[in-house]
């Protein structure tokens, strides 16, 4: 039996007390996978062929569309060709286990595959080789076929059960994503209305009631030391209000936005209480 050194972690104890430490030993090799093996020559000769089947289409194209633009842009014109067809074949992949979804972007593949293989025959025909421009044509159509070999085989097969139950899964997903800018649009115009009400609450405010005789005695800012809005901070604003006994978050916002003379973020008021209850 094949065997090849490994790493294992076994108990060790020293002075009464145990650890699991390292030491190598001879474990059994596991059999060779010969359909592992098989699987990676196969898809390194798809590759070889899908590379040449891009380099020749390419060449015949590029030469072709050479007749009526300059060379580097007949080339870069002809490389999309292959490369539209290999993007689609790429998708059909991702979307393996969706059949629903994967037929469109076969289609296509199929669509540009034959866009790409006429136009191979064109250059053929043009320079007065039709048989070469077949041959050469018939090279796309084998690196696709290939292709698509590899991938059905390493596609696993699902039942129509199965199938749904996925697309279900993907539905799901699919809506959560859906959701986040949702919610980040709905954050943004929620943000807007709040601050235009903090700034008409504001303006309201600032006004002058020619009937208010003064703050009542039950005022929760009664209390407080009166200073000319504007002149302080939020912070400090708050920290007023803390040392006059003002515990109310609600009172507390209202005392600052008088103080300051401005309509101040509930959200920074209670971040600022939050830290004077745990500092006192």
């Amino acid at each position: 039996m094949k065997t090849r050194p490994t790493t294992q972690l076994v108990p060790h104890t020293v002075d009464g007390k145990t650890r699991m430490v390292p030491v190598q030993i001879n474990a059994p090799a596991p059999p060779r996978d010969w359909d592992r093996l098989v699987l990676n020559g196969v898809t390194g000769i798809s590759a070889l062929v899908l590379t040449a089947s891009v380099v020749w289409s390419t060449a015949s194209i590029g030469d072709l569309l050479a007749h009526a633009v300059i060379e580097p842009a007949a080339y870069g014109a002809a490389v999309v060709f292959d490369l539209a067809w290999i993007a689609c074949m790429a998708v059909e992949w991702l979307a393996r286990y969706d059949e629903d979804r994967a037929a469109l972007p076969r289609k296509a593949g199929h669509v540009m595959l034959i866009l790409a293989m006429l136009a191979v025959g064109a250059h053929g025909k043009v320079a007065g080789y039709w048989e070469i421009g077949l041959i050469g044509a018939a090279v796309s159509a084998l690196a696709k076929g290939l292709w698509t070999v590899v991938l059905r085989h390493q596609t696993p097969p699902l039942d129509e059960r199965t199938r749904a139950w996925i697309q279900g899964e993907l539905a799901d997903a699919g809506a959560s994503l859906a959701l986040i800018p949702v919610r980040r649009q709905l954050q943004r115009a929620q943000g807007q209305v709040d601050a235009e009400r903090a700034a008409i609450a504001g303006s309201d405010r600032g006004s002058v009631d020619p009937d208010q005789s003064g703050p009542a005695a039950d005022d929760p800012d009664a209390d407080v030391i009166g200073i000319r809005p504007g002149a302080v901070t939020t912070k400090d604003a708050v920290r007023i209000a803390w040392d006059s006994d003002i515990r109310d978050d609600e009172a507390v916002i209202r005392y600052v936005a008088k103080a300051t003379g401005t309509a101040p973020s509930p959200d920074t008021v209670r971040r600022y209480l939050r830290a004077l209850r745990v500092a006192g």
